[in-house]
């Protein structure tokens, strides 16, 4: 009796181990990642930057929780989201993964066109077409294409940006068959199929989630290794990387942190996590933290009235840890550029 008894108690304490602390629920947590040092990510010309500067990218750590380690998000700087809202129409986290791939992919892009833009120097991007990166079960192109296909023309028709792409599409009618030329796999197909009601937009549209596909020509060329970091939040540091090489070396003991999405045309976009990356860099002994000055619209604001900038954020949090980082509000790459040449 004493034997099975142990062994019941034994079996127990195993199923509850194992219940908090090793079964995966539908749920993430998410927190404070690292601050990556990008200097040896970044190469122009072939060289890299070999100078004491660090100039440092910052992530947000995901981790797909158990019951016990839900409890995390209740750490400061910690949250949680549920499955269903951080992968929305994705089935799994590696599908997420695989988009966020694809929005690093664009940012480098972006982020080498903004610096050559700034440095005035020449360079050739090419707008490729659109990665399908998810398809509504609504939509009638469902059974014909899959996560990963390139859309190159619509009806034959190729455009010069993503926004020509869409806009073609939301000046038909709900209905009106279009004819997609579509990349998979190294061989070119056609697939057709009828427009349907986006309800988001009320506009008529394919029914798909895409992110732009396009590569960037350089001279001086420039190469950027993003690791296995995905999202597009990097776009302001690599830009600035490259920015540093190409034309001016800034103050060359400086610790940069920061991040922000970038456009072609060099401006700063908002982040999400914002708090999080700046206890990354704090942590990581930064001195100087580059943060998105967004404007918030009055509808955002009727809407959310507690809704804060970036840029707001991250000072109250630089504040909240006593850091001793500098918070510097940038809405376009001349901003974050002009605040370091006053360390020269």
């Amino acid at each position: 009796m004493n034997k099975n008894r142990l062994v019941l108690k034994t079996l127990t304490i195993v199923l509850i181990v194992y219940l908090l602390f090793f079964l995966q629920i539908p749920y993430y947590v998410e927190r404070p990642g690292s601050a990556v040092v990008i200097n040896d990510r970044v190469e122009v010309d072939g060289q890299m930057d070999e100078s004491d500067s660090h100039y440092m990218l910052t992530t947000v750590e995901i981790f797909k929780a158990t019951p016990f380690s839900s409890l995390f998000q209740f750490l400061p700087y910690h949250s949680g989201v549920s499955e269903i809202d951080l992968l929305g129409n994705y089935e799994d986290y590696s599908a997420y993964r695989t988009l966020q791939r694809h929005y690093m992919d664009y940012s480098i892009h972006t982020a080498k066109a903004a610096a050559f833009n700034e440095a005035d120097l020449p360079y050739d991007i090419d707008y490729e077409g659109v990665y399908v990166m998810s398809v509504s079960e609504e939509s009638n192109f469902f059974e014909d294409l899959t996560m990963g296909d390139s859309i190159s023309k619509i009806d034959g028709k190729s455009f010069e940006n993503t926004d020509g792409f869409i806009e073609y599409i939301a000046n038909q009618s709900i209905g009106d068959t279009v004819t997609l030329s579509v990349d998979r796999d190294g061989k070119s197909i056609d697939v057709s199929g009828e427009l349907i009601l986006i309800e988001e937009t009320g506009n008529p549209g394919i029914g798909i989630t895409l992110v732009t596909q396009s590569s960037i020509t350089t001279y001086p060329e420039v190469t950027i290794d993003a690791g296995n970091i995905g999202g597009p939040s990097a776009g302001l540091m690599f830009s600035l990387q490259v920015y540093k090489m190409l034309v001016e070396d800034f103050d060359s003991s400086l610790e940069v942190a920061g991040t922000g999405t970038i456009a072609e045309n060099g401006e700063v976009g908002r982040i999400g996590g914002i708090d999080k990356k700046v206890v990354a860099a704090d942590r990581k002994g930064a001195s100087i933290f580059f943060a998105p000055d967004d404007a918030i619209s009055s509808q955002a604001l009727e809407e959310d009235p507690d809704l804060k900038s970036n840029y707001e954020i991250a000072t109250e949090t630089a504040e909240a840890i006593n850091s001793d980082m500098q918070i510097v509000p940038v809405q376009h790459i001349k901003d974050a550029i002009d605040y370091l040449n006053t360390f020269d």
